[in-house]
């Protein structure tokens, strides 16, 4: 994975690239999803930097827009939950799909070369260039199904 300073040096270009300036507010968004390895909705990264950098002021705007900008340029990556709006991770880390508990909202990670292979032979048959793909499996978690 990507060294935390080379993301800094990435993130300081892409923000000069949309005219924003550099804050140590947007800096502290990609710092939480560089060192947390979870899924968060913008509310929680916005609860958890207010209370671990109280003397720091930030706006839930700013934390929605950083994500946003942050997700278009794949540096995150975020699962839909309709309604209940987006959860966000650190877009850099290998491929990977997730397990969506729909009781208790716990997301479990996986890789299987087996479903990876079968999608680029499912594109292929029918000659579609496949990009990228996601795949969220929703059900009970093993916690929720008693």
């Amino acid at each position: 994975m990507i060294t935390y300073p080379l993301l800094l040096e990435k993130f300081k270009a892409l923000l000069k690239n949309n005219t924003l300036k550099f804050t140590k507010q947007r800096e502290l968004i990609l710092k939480f999803l560089y060192e947390n390895d979870d899924h968060y909705a913008p509310e929680d990264i916005y609860m958890l930097l207010k209370k671990e950098n109280p003397n720091i002021n930030i706006g839930i705007a700013t934390v929605y827009r950083t994500l946003t900008l942050l997700e278009n340029e794949g540096i995150a990556s975020s699962i839909s939950f309709g309604a209940a709006g987006k959860k966000y991770e650190l877009g850099l880390k290998k491929h990977h799909d997730h397990l969506i508990c729909s009781k208790c909202g716990d997301i479990i990670e996986f890789f299987d070369e087996t479903i990876e292979a079968q999608q680029e032979m499912i594109a292929e048959k029918y000659n579609f260039k496949m990009t990228d793909h996601t795949m969220k499996i929703v059900g009970l978690c093993e916690k929720c199904q008693d």
